[in-house]
């Protein structure tokens, strides 16, 4: 872990417990050790710090590659350990990345919507499958709650408020697969995970994943 990841999550740790009201619920369900992946929903640009701060790993995150071009998020996000993604296509280095990364043990987060949602949960992409089947790594879902209100990434980084709720669920794994699945059996994965992370937050955040009532553990 290096030494600009750990200040970049000090500093937001002591914002979140300064100017919010941050709580963290569910801690016992991280993993001791071992490959993971984090599954969260997405609110925000600033959801990957939060993900820093309520996780106690050194978390490595994709990235839209524009996001890189910022003069002040670009640093920021190469000191969080991010790394480019190329969008709209199959991205052989960020996914030879991902699996190198949970082969050594590594912590990999991915926001299996693609994109922000700050008005409920959209319909997963396929993409967290693909890794999660190749690389067999457990899968913890989060369920993120206060960052769609920020409006903007350095209020969140810097001046983030009212009350943001970090639910972490119990990990899992998908079932063995051999050989190439189809895109029909891949969504059906995707929602599968979309449907844990579902089940941790409250019903206006639930989108298109709506948990039926009582169903929620």
């Amino acid at each position: 872990m290096s030494i600009l990841y750990k200040t970049c999550v000090a500093v937001q740790k002591l914002q979140v417990n300064i100017t919010a009201n941050w709580k963290v619920s569910g801690k016992e369900n991280l993993p001791p050790g071992g490959p993971l992946i984090v599954a969260s929903n997405h609110l925000s640009q600033c959801d990957p710090s939060y993900l820093t701060v309520g996780i106690n790993r050194w978390i490595r995150f994709l990235a839209k590659r524009e996001l890189f071009d910022n003069p002040i998020a670009g640093p920021l996000l190469y000191w969080y350990g991010a790394y480019p993604l190329n969008r709209g296509g199959v991205d052989v280095a960020a996914y030879k990345f991902a699996m190198n990364l949970l082969k050594t043990d590594g912590t990999l987060a991915l926001f299996p919507e693609g994109t922000r949602s700050p008005n409920g949960l959209r319909k997963a992409q396929t993409g967290i499958v693909k890794i999660a089947l190749a690389s067999g790594a457990p899968i913890l879902p989060v369920g993120l709650t206060g960052t769609e209100n920020f409006g903007n990434w350095s209020r969140g980084a810097f001046f983030p408020t009212g009350n943001i709720r970090f639910k972490i669920g119990k990990p899992f794994s998908l079932p063995s697969i051999e050989g190439k699945i189809s895109n029909e059996v891949a969504q059906s994965l995707a929602d599968s995970i979309m449907n844990r992370i579902s089940m941790l937050l409250p019903d206006a955040y639930q989108g298109v994943y709506q948990t039926p009532k009582g169903g929620k553990g």
